[in-house]
C-alpha cells in the first residue's frame, strides 16, 4: 500500500494488502473439489472459535448466539487483508439476539494457505463447506466488507436455496478494474501511477488470499432483501490529482450492487471512511438486523 499518499484510501480500493506475493503452483485442489461429494457434514452448533476441514484445508472459524427456528445464521465475511478477529465486536453485539458465524478465507487470519493462486469459484466452494457445518440445508443471511462483500455478492446468485439476505458495507465494486483503469490511466505519473500498479497488482493475485479479483456483471439474488451501504467520508479524495473522480467511480459501483434484488437498497454511512461496522458499529448491526428480519418475513409470506 501506498501509506505515504493515504493508507486507508488505498486499503479500500485494493481491498487488500499488498505484501504477500503470488505462488505460482498449481491451485486445482480446491478448484476440483467438490463439497457435495461426499455428502454434507452434520452441522456443528459450537461457541467460540474452531478450526473446521473444508476440503482438506483447515478454516478458521467463530461461532456465536443461539440457534432459533426460522431464523437465518448471520455470516460476517471480512475484507482483504483482515481477518474474523476484526469482527468480533460487531458479531458479539449482533450474537445477543440471533446466531452469528465469521471465519477466515484461506490465506487470511488463522486459515490455511491456498495452494496456489484463486479464484472466486474456488471461495465460493470454501463458504459452501463452511455453511454446511454451521447452518447445514438452513437460510443465511451474509454480511460482507469489502472484499468479504465482493465474495459474498458473487456467491448469492448461484445459491438462492440458502443466502436470503445480503448486507454489504462499503464493498469492492463488481468492476473495480475498469473502474481504476479508467479513472487512472496508463500515462499517469507520480502518486497515481503507484495506486494503478499496486492495484492491478492486487487484482491479478499479489494479495495474501493469492485471489484473482476480476470484474463481473452484477447478476439477480432472487428477491430478496438486500441493503449496500456506501461510506460517507470522501477519503479517497486524499489520492493526488485522481482522488475526486475515484470518489465517484467508487459511488457509482455501489449503485450497481442494487442490481443484486428489486428488494436492494443503497444508504451512506455519513461518518464513516472504508470500515463502516468500526466507524459507525450501530448502522452495521442495524442493517443486519433489518435484513435477517425481512428474510424471516419473506420466508413466512410477508
Amino acid at each position: 500500500m501506498l501509506r505515504k499518499i493515504k493508507a486507508s484510501a488505498v486499503a479500500a480500493l485494493c481491498c487488500t494488502v499488498v505484501g504477500a506475493g503470488l505462488v505460482g503452483c498449481d491451485g486445482d485442489a480446491v478448484e476440483d473439489w467438490d463439497p457435495f461429494a461426499s455428502g454434507k457434514a452434520e452441522v456443528d452448533r459450537f461457541t467460540g472459535t474452531k478450526k473446521i476441514d473444508i476440503g482438506g484445508k483447515s478454516v478458521n472459524v467463530s461461532c456465536s448466539g443461539a440457534q432459533a427456528d426460522g431464523k437465518p445464521v448471520i455470516v460476517l465475511m471480512h475484507g482483504g487483508g483482515d481477518g474474523l478477529d476484526k469482527l468480533a465486536a460487531v458479531q458479539k453485539t449482533l450474537s445477543e439476539g440471533n446466531r452469528v458465524c465469521s471465519y477466515d478465507r484461506l490465506g487470511a487470519g488463522a486459515s490455511d494457505q491456498p495452494d496456489g493462486p484463486q479464484n472466486f469459484t474456488g471461495t465460493g466452494k470454501i463458504l459452501t463447506g463452511v455453511l454446511d457445518r454451521i447452518a447445514g440445508k438452513g437460510p443465511v443471511v451474509l454480511a460482507g466488507h469489502s472484499l468479504g462483500g465482493l465474495v459474498a455478492a458473487r456467491y448469492a446468485p448461484d445459491h438462492q436455496d440458502r443466502v436470503k439476505g445480503l448486507v454489504l458495507l462499503d464493498t469492492t465494486s463488481p468492476t473495480m478494474v475498469e473502474d481504476i483503469t479508467k479513472t487512472i490511466p496508463a500515462s499517469a505519473t507520480g502518486p497515481g501511477a503507484q495506486v494503478r500498479a499496486q492495484n492491478l497488482a492486487i487484482f491479478q493475485g499479489q494479495n495474501p488470499e493469492k485471489l484473482a479479483i476480476t470484474d463481473g456483471k452484477v447478476r439477480s439474488a432472487g428477491n430478496i432483501p438486500v441493503e449496500v451501504i456506501q461510506h460517507g467520508k470522501p477519503y479517497l479524495a486524499a489520492i493526488p490529482e485522481y482522488g475526486p473522480r475515484l470518489e465517484q467511480a467508487w459511488s457509482a459501483g455501489q449503485r450497481k450492487w442494487l442490481a443484486l434484488s428489486g428488494r436492494a437498497k443503497l444508504s451512506t454511512a455519513a461518518k464513516s471512511g472504508h470500515y463502516i461496522y468500526v466507524d459507525q458499529p450501530d448502522v452495521a448491526v442495524q442493517a443486519v438486523q433489518r435484513v435477517a428480519s425481512q428474510a424471516v418475513r419473506q420466508a413466512n409470506g410477508g
